[in-house]
């Protein structure tokens, strides 16, 4: 999918694994130069996945044209008001009444050299970069584990709970880095430590990495399904530094 990868693990069977409740969605376009991806993490059925896949590929036309608007301060600010109506209209409210589970959602936006991110839950955002690796910054979002999109519904509270952030991008090579919970809370915890997720990628293709991680995972048991979504954008821009650097 261009400079953008994909990986998905169903989970063991042999671990007593027998569905997959992950979702995603990835759109790109390389002309305007943007990505939107989109990662679910369902649980008691897929139902609460597939109605947020269905409801954001029903404001793909009004998200297009947003994402496709020129950087400016208000950009981000944009995005999100249009996200939070998508989720907080009543008939999609009304959906999640009727369903079976709910999901954790995480929407990953890259424009320009900035990273906007709308997270619902527990799924997690990693930005690698050497100078944010020499202060031990790995992870963009909080994982929250009492929020969710579904038949439990944060945006039926009187107030929704939601995380959102924006970060500039650093000069040179960013690696942009989504997954579900299934790879972190593997068996042996061999990627709870963000260091551990980035070595895999070192000297390697950006498939090759996501193979190795998911290959590892299932060796070591993991019960849980996993979808990782990663790639990686240069930037040829200076990026803040200390007014004494």
């Amino acid at each position: 999918m261009d400079h953008l990868t994909v990986g998905r693990f169903g989970g063991n069977s042999s671990a007593g694994q027998y569905k997959n409740e992950d979702g995603c969605l990835v759109w790109m376009n390389a002309q305007t130069g943007w990505e939107f991806v989109l990662l679910l993490d369902a649980h008691n059925t897929a139902e609460s996945a597939e109605k947020v896949l269905k409801q954001v590929e029903a404001h793909k036309a009004a998200l297009e044209t947003l994402l496709n608007q020129p950087l400016d301060s208000a950009f981000f600010q944009s995005l999100e008001k249009k996200v939070l109506a998508m989720f907080q209209a009543e008939e999609f409210r009304k959906v999640c009444r009727n369903v079976q589970g709910e999901t954790a959602c995480l929407i990953a936006v890259r424009k320009g050299k900035y990273i906007w991110w709308f997270s619902v839950g527990d799924c997690l955002l990693y930005l690698f970069h050497p100078e944010l690796a020499e202060f031990g910054q790995y992870q963009l979002n909080q994982r929250q584990f009492y929020e969710w999109i579904g038949q439990v519904n944060t945006f039926e509270g009187a107030v929704p709970c939601y995380s959102s952030g924006t970060r500039e991008l650093r000069q040179g090579d960013n690696h942009l880095f989504l997954t579900t919970d299934g790879l972190v809370e593997c068996p042996g915890e061999p990627f709870a430590e963000p260091k551990a997720i980035r070595g895999c990628f070192k000297g390697v293709s950006n498939e090759q990495g996501v193979s190795a991680l998911l290959t590892e995972i299932q060796k070591n048991g993991v019960r849980d399904s996993t979808t990782v979504i990663s790639w990686e954008i240069s930037v040829h821009e200076k990026a803040a530094m200390a007014s004494n650097q």
